[in-house]
């Protein structure tokens, strides 16, 4: 977890007046005014599970940062709300949760899917309300609206394989990163697990399947599908539901059907957690040999600390899956056009890069990539810092 030096800039708790449930919206640093992070819906969501992924938000931007770019990191945020998203009453959950903090995304905060939510959602919800986007704080910004937003609309409408771009980019981050991570270890004849079948979980199976890592084993809200020599993973992409869960008549004969419970059960020496915080909390219980953290906080501090007294290697959540945050502001501010191709080169290039400094990082300073992590993450606020003030600096 990355550690704050200074409180939160703003948390606000609501109450849904119906429901009595708690959502809500923690503002880590504001950088040029404007903060970005997703919103998540999920029964037990906490304002504690909220902050720490705010900071987490400062992290990704920061981490992110090339002085030459057009796109500059902002600063962190975050939205959750406690209720189970499968709920019928949701979307009138989230509505209101959305016309409660309107003033906030129409003026600081730019948000978008995270746990539990899907883009789509937001978006329709915010346009019966009125509202001009997720993202509509940052238009500001922006040197010509018109042609960014056209970018971004655009980048959306594609779809690679029967999946949109949007769903991809963030699988290919973090199939990247565990690329990079194989690499670093020396794994021969590495094998996957994926715990979330969700956007985040499907796209990273796709990308490390095409890349030659067989998916060994997934886990979905109804339990884990197992096939020792790799799973058909484009076919279960594209009969899954809308919450990520694999329809079982899909499944090969040799495909096998165990209890949730089992997940870490799976023999892989890679393993990526791709769905609730706070999932890997026994150190002795997992087998692999990397953890690279598609979810946010997947693996508790204690776990973390286990993990590395073993050797195991966990790339952590603020670089392993930035990608997503990243390729909507490479899009809007224009870094990069309308295309998968541009898209997942940048993606791949840049995690690469990243990677490996907070891999090498760590190893100088002989400490784990997660604290790296928030090294390098310093070091870039302070690069921010001296160009825009010491105002739009994000500590972390």
């Amino acid at each position: 977890m990355i550690n704050q030096v200074k409180s939160p800039y703003l948390q606000v708790t609501w109450h849904d007046p119906v429901t009595g449930r708690p959502g809500f919206l923690v503002i880590d640093r504001l950088v040029r005014g404007v903060c970005s992070g997703g919103l998540r819906m999920r029964a037990g969501c906490t304002l504690a599970e909220v902050a720490g992924l705010a900071a987490g938000m400062t992290a990704k931007e920061a981490l992110n940062y090339h002085p030459d770019g057009r796109y500059i990191p902002l600063g962190g945020a975050k939205g959750g709300i406690d209720f189970d998203p499968r709920d019928p009453g949701a979307k009138d959950v989230l509505r209101r949760y959305l016309i409660a903090v309107r003033p906030y995304i129409e003026r600081f905060w730019t948000m978008g899917e995270d746990l539990g939510l899907h883009q789509d959602t937001i978006d329709e919800v915010l346009a019966e309300l009125g509202m001009q986007s997720s993202i509509q704080a940052v238009y500001p910004l922006l040197d010509d609206e018109t042609k960014a937003r056209q970018r971004l609309a655009d980048a959306f409408a594609i779809s690679v394989d029967g999946i949109g771009l949007d769903e991809l980019v963030g699988g290919c981050g973090v199939a990247e990163a565990a690329l990079v991570g194989i690499e670093r270890l020396d794994l021969e004849q590495p094998r996957a697990f994926v715990q979330g079948f969700g956007s985040m979980g499907g796209a990273t199976a796709r990308f490390l399947a095409r890349a030659g890592v067989p998916v060994v084993g997934i886990a979905d809200a109804a339990g884990v599908v197992a096939n020792s020599g790799g799973l058909d993973v484009e076919r279960l992409l594209l009969t899954r539901d809308e919450f990520g869960t694999i329809a079982r008549e899909q499944l090969r004969d040799s495909d096998r059907e165990l209890p949730r419970s089992a997940w870490l059960d799976i023999e892989a020496s890679v393993l990526i957690p791709a769905a609730v915080s706070y999932a890997i909390d026994n150190a002795d219980a997992v087998h692999a040999k990397l953890i690279v953290e598609a979810a946010n906080l997947p693996v508790t501090v204690e776990a973390e600390a286990g993990l590395t007294d073993r050797g195991v290697l966990v790339v952590p959540d603020v670089v392993a899956n930035s990608a997503t945050n990243s390729w909507w502001w490479w899009t809007l501010f224009g870094d990069i056009d309308a295309n998968a191709d541009a898209a997942f080169g940048k993606i791949r290039d840049t995690m690469r890069r990243l990677v490996a400094s907070v891999l090498d990082r760590a190893s100088a300073d002989k400490t784990t990539p997660r604290a790296a992590a928030a090294t390098l993450a310093a070091d870039a606020s302070e690069l921010i810092s001296r160009r825009f003030g010491p105002a739009a600096a994000s500590t972390v």
